[in-house]
């Protein structure tokens, strides 16, 4: 979600403007953040989720942009994994977040908040029924 339309980066060059939509520092960040040791996934909207069932990824979900006089302000809704230092993750994610917006865009976040919506425990195997009766029916035998 963006709050404004678009971001002017200073030029001195004399070439013209460079306008970056929000949108496009919204999936930077987004994959940023999700490549980040302990994320799980971004916490989508209905939206997103109706867009990736229909086979687009939605690189942006679970960022919410905020450009106002004050400077850019970054809200990231995660899901992390189970038994991961959550402060740790966070810090990590904020981190990886700024220097990534940095380095593609020569935009500098002002603030990167960090809102822990879930933890997601890895998945349990199924067991495998046949297996587990099969020493069984070997008796019956």
């Amino acid at each position: 979600m963006v709050d404004e339309t678009s971001l002017v980066l200073d030029t001195d060059h004399g070439l013209g403007e460079i306008v970056i939509a929000p949108e496009v520092i919204e999936v930077i960040i987004g994959i940023a953040a999700s490549k980040v040791d302990g994320v799980h996934r971004m916490q989508a909207s209905f939206t997103n989720n109706v867009t990736e069932l229909l086979g687009r990824s939605v690189y942006g979900k679970g960022v919410h942009l905020t450009i106002d006089e004050e400077g850019i302000k970054v809200d990231l809704y995660v899901n992390l994994k189970y038994g991961v230092s959550v402060p740790k993750v966070a810090m990590q994610v904020q981190s990886r977040v700024k220097q990534q917006v940095l380095f593609m865009t020569d935009i500098e976040l002002d603030e990167v908040n960090i809102h822990v919506v879930s933890l997601v425990p890895e998945k349990t195997e199924q067991l495998d029924l046949e297996e587990l009766f099969e020493n069984d029916e070997a008796e019956n035998e």
